[in-house]
């Protein structure tokens, strides 16, 4: 053994495994498009709460994986051991809305086809991937179901009530209801003809008609 086996290194072997120029190119690219996916995220967010944190997550989720995947193309045995190190990593963060899971598995792909060198694919992907969700999220459709929660004092003015709903709407049906006495309370699944809700200010103001409320499925109210 001589005195340069002595300080040989397999670690500092790896230093140059990957080059600087390719790891700069990889990590702007990977912001680049990260970026790009928080801004398509922010267009077509459509929950109750907006997180800007979890749009910070895309950007960095990106860019994580693109080091992890130029880590792993450097090295075979190195991606042995980081897939047995990563397979035992849980993650328990719940998730609140089902889009957001493409928008996760759209930054994992595209750092991970940034850093296979498929810069054509991530690029053109990403930029389609952006226009169907600016296209199809944010459609809005003037047909999604609705509940109408109408409280009556007797009868007559559920009557009423129902008949005044089925001039307004497209589709009215009765989900459920519950009678007391003096007191009548229908729960009722509508379809929007257009999109207002005028008609509930009218239905409020009915005769023998306590409150109306109206309520979309997704959390959100209106009227």
């Amino acid at each position: 053994m001589t005195f340069q086996d002595i300080f040989k290194s397999g670690f500092l072997e790896n230093v140059t495994s990957v080059s600087l120029i390719d790891m700069g190119v990889a990590l702007i690219l990977a912001f680049g498009i990260g970026m790009f996916i928080f801004f398509v995220y922010k267009k077509t967010f459509t929950g109750v709460m907006y997180s800007s944190s979890f749009g910070v997550t895309l950007i960095a989720m990106t860019m994580i994986t693109t080091v992890v995947i130029l880590a792993v193309t450097s090295n075979v045995v190195l991606s042995l051991g980081m897939v047995g190190a990563l397979s035992i990593v849980r993650f328990r963060t719940a998730i609140k809305e089902p889009l957001d899971i493409a928008y996760l598995f759209w930054s994992l792909t595209a750092g991970i086809t940034l850093a296979a060198g498929l810069i054509i694919l991530a690029l053109v992907g990403s930029l389609a991937i952006g226009t169907m969700l600016l296209l199809f999220v944010n459609k809005k459709s003037y047909r999604n179901p609705y509940i109408v929660v109408i409280s009556c004092r007797d009868s007559n003015s559920e009557q009423e009530a129902k008949a005044f709903l089925q001039k307004q709407v497209q589709r009215c049906v009765v989900k459920s209801k519950s009678v007391q006495k003096g007191a009548v309370e229908l729960n009722m699944e509508i379809r929007l003809r257009e999109d207002h809700t005028d008609f509930m200010n009218v239905l409020a103001e009915m005769n023998g008609i306590n409150s109306a409320v109206l309520v979309s499925y997704n959390g959100e109210y209106m009227g």
